[in-house]
């Protein structure tokens, strides 16, 4: 049998040697007995430096008392490629690294254990995510990540030169989905995207990855509220049942919410957090901390909807009976939003109506506005954050853990 890896520890007792190989699918403990190797084969063990590359041949048993419970008697080692030294950090986690450490060097940090057992389970987040929406007769899009003009509105987008004109890294898929959906009925994505926002949180990056479903001919944003909670429950369930090492690992429990998720309103959040003695005036966003006060009175997974229109985006729909709140929804886990959407305005000329409200200029969505001028149904739509539901499920308190190479401010390496 033939093994790929690592060479994560080293150790010589004489008359045997270990090797602690590291690979993907777990640990493997490569044993050398002096008496039953050769000469040659023992003696290469004394080359080999930790890290380095190594491809094992020989027959792979199961040793209780071995790290990851698998043994290896070598036939050949090939040293594959040998890894300088000193290390700049322990994928062993023997010494632990600051996180800057680890983002700095993020292809060795991989094979720690703990990276690995994030993004196996984010891993594990997308599988099923695509999973249930596909067997649910969901249509899979793949929308432009370069735009000509804001899909959100405000200025926190990146400019970029586009041959003779200006265009921007997409905010999000929005406008694109909108329109896949009033043809194709219900549609998803997995896509970038990119926002120019000046912050330095813990919970915020200028890079993320988006989660998107749109559904057409609904009868409120309930239909896909409905969708979300399902979606959300199906990929809980998932990394519970295919991600047991990788949480054992972590140290973490999955809480499965019973359905349908507590419904509350936005008013209500603002009265209940003031109730705690919070500064907070009706119209505010909620700051993570009180995110955080709000999942301990209404659970660890809920729906907050009713929300003022001028905190959402110019596309959503007014209520009809008070305008100055709108058909719009969070999903609050684990005290961090990790989910939003919407009902979208599908009647031309009240979209330019509330476009004019956010200073915007119609003139500049033509392309966009005119997608509604044929027969275009009643829809809405939700975005997860898949590194924000990464964070709440693993237990992450620094996004950029949840990862592969982010991007903030300050960070655009590796």
């Amino acid at each position: 049998m033939q093994i790929n890896g690592f060479a994560e520890e080293i150790r010589n007792l004489g008359g045997i040697k270990f090797i602690k190989l590291h690979t993907v699918s777990g640990d493997i403990q490569v044993t050398l007995p002096k008496k039953k190797v050769s000469p040659e084969l023992f003696d290469k063990v004394d080359k080999i430096t930790r890290q380095s590359a190594l491809t094992v041949i020989g027959d792979l048993k199961e040793n209780k008392e071995a790290p990851g419970g698998k043994e290896i008697i070598p036939k050949e080692i090939e040293i594959v490629n040998l890894a300088e030294t000193p290390l700049p950090l322990e994928p062993s986690e023997k010494t632990p690294a600051e996180l800057e450490t680890r983002l700095d060097w993020r292809f060795l940090d991989l094979r720690t254990e703990k990276s690995l057992a994030i993004f196996r389970i984010q891993n594990e987040i997308l599988r099923s995510f695509r999973e249930y929406l596909i067997k649910n007769d969901f249509f899979e899009i793949q929308p432009p990540c370069i735009i000509a003009s804001a899909s959100e509105g405000g200025a926190d987008l990146f400019k970029i030169p586009y041959f003779e004109k200006e265009a921007y890294l997409a905010q999000s898929p929005q406008l694109y989905k909108q329109m896949c959906a009033i043809s194709l009925g219900k549609v998803f994505m997995t896509t970038p995207v990119w926002r120019a926002e000046k912050f330095n949180k813990p919970t915020h990056l200028n890079e993320i990855r988006q989660l998107d479903i749109e559904m057409a001919f609904i009868k409120s944003e309930e239909d896909v509220m409905e969708v979300l909670e399902n979606v959300f429950v199906y990929i809980l369930k998932s990394v519970e049942k295919n991600c047991k090492k990788e949480l054992k690992s972590l140290n973490r429990e999955i809480k499965i919410p019973k359905l349908p998720l507590k419904r509350i309103t936005y008013t209500e959040a603002i009265e209940a957090l003031k109730k705690q003695g919070e500064e907070i005036e009706w119209g505010d966003d909620f700051s993570k901390l009180q995110e955080e006060k709000l999942s301990k009175i209404f659970g660890d997974g809920f729906f907050m909807k009713d929300w003022p229109t001028m905190a959402k985006a110019f596309y959503t729909m007014p209520n009809e009976k008070d305008n100055k709140i709108c058909h719009a929804f969070d999903l609050i886990h684990n005290g961090l939003e990790i989910a939003s959407g919407t009902q979208r305005i599908h009647i031309p000329d009240l979209l330019m109506k509330q476009m004019k409200k956010f200073s915007m200029k119609p003139e500049n969505f033509k392309y966009y506005i005119d997608c509604f001028r044929y027969g275009a149904p009643p829809h809405a739509g939700w975005s997860f954050g898949l590194e924000r539901i990464t964070m709440t499920i693993t237990g992450m308190k620094n996004i950029r853990e949840c990862c592969m190479f982010p991007r903030d401010r300050n960070r655009l390496t590796p």
